[in-house]
């Protein structure tokens, strides 16, 4: 049976990839940002019927069923993720201080999508804040309204974690079927550690020796950072389990704040959120477990869950990947989710 999808807030491709990993054939899939689609394109151009590269606020859902070929009421899934910077802790000091971010509104560009589509089954993934938000209660409301099921279990907070993501992640996700109950169940899943991902047989080959542009591509450090490397405990060290001589200035005035930046991951744990400074020690616990130096940002895209070979667009640099890594939706996450919304929608 063939099974669609669109995928709209598409990013790099992460929920593709778990989209098609669960049988789902996309349709279409949209982006406003053009490097996120050229990294699409590498990957998805031969299997995503429609690649766009617009603002969702001037794509008319007409086209898109135009383009698509179906009518109302003829698509199995709706899936998105919505920007989610305006609803992040981060920038609402864990939800004390709103912030009027214009993405935040984006959601509801998600819902006139399913009213003009009134897809079978709808898929919503966004970070934790989204769900105590205002914007929410209308989502919800205006779901039951057009006959979709909405209960206790609708809309839930998750740990990637428990759904064979490597990486320690709390997220938002909205799953609802038109017509019928649907219950997203925890999955009694294996946990995938850092060494499962990027050590024993999966090691890597040392960067710079690999012949993937991604891997191979390491920053050059000071020799002060090269020397805070080597007194790091192996395994999980943190800054605490180093001399204050090898301190950074804003660490000694400030020694309870951010305790995860410049420390280390541990092999037999799951990895700490990827973030858009995955690549960078200043930014979180990304430095390895064993090796004297970051992650790479294939590293990085692995502990997202992306496939080995998956490419990523290099036409705005190292920061440019990072953020696509970062800002993406674990693959492994998605393709489970996608599957027992399958599922249901086969029954």
């Amino acid at each position: 049976m063939n099974i669609k999808a669109i995928d709209l807030f598409c990013g790099a491709g992460g929920a593709s990839v778990g989209l098609k990993n669960a049988g789902f054939d996309i349709l279409l899939s949209l982006d406003f940002e053009p490097i996120a689609i050229e990294t699409y394109k590498l990957n998805h151009k031969k299997t995503t019927k429609h690649i766009l590269c617009e603002d969702i606020k001037d794509l008319s859902t007409n086209k898109v069923l135009e383009l698509t070929g179906l009518k109302k009421g003829e698509l199995d899934l709706l899936a998105g993720c919505p920007p989610c910077q305006g609803f992040s802790s981060m920038r609402t000091k864990n939800g004390k201080v709103e912030i009027n971010d214009p993405r935040n509104d984006l959601v509801f560009e998600f819902m006139r999508f399913v009213r003009d589509l009134l897809p079978k089954s709808i898929m919503m993934e966004n970070v934790p804040g989204l769900a105590k938000d205002y914007r929410m209660e209308e989502v919800l409301k205006e779901l039951k309204e057009l006959g979709y099921n909405v209960d206790e279990n609708t809309v839930q907070v998750v740990n990637t974690a428990d759904y064979g993501v490597p990486q320690r992640r709390r997220r938002m996700i909205l799953t609802t079927v038109l017509n019928d109950v649907f219950t997203l169940e925890k999955p009694n899943l294996k946990k995938q550690t850092v060494r499962d991902t990027i050590g024993g047989e999966n090691t890597l080959p040392e960067p710079g020796k690999s012949n993937d542009p991604i891997h191979d591509w390491v920053t050059k450090r000071t020799q002060k950072m090269l020397d805070y490397f080597e007194v790091l405990p192996k395994d999980g060290g943190s800054r605490a389990d180093t001399p204050k001589e090898y301190w950074r200035p804003c660490h000694l005035k400030y020694p309870q704040g951010f305790k995860d930046v410049y420390g280390r991951m541990k092999w037999d744990d799951v990895s700490p959120t990827i973030t858009g400074g995955c690549d960078n020690p200043s930014k979180g616990r990304f430095i390895h477990p064993e090796q004297n130096r970051a992650i790479t940002l294939r590293e990085a895209a692995l502990l997202q869950s992306f496939p080995k070979n998956y490419k990523f667009a290099t036409s705005k640099g190292k920061t440019g990947i990072s953020l696509m890594i970062g800002n993406a939706i674990p693959p492994k996450f998605i393709e489970y989710i996608s599957k027992s919304i399958k599922q249901a929608l086969l029954v």
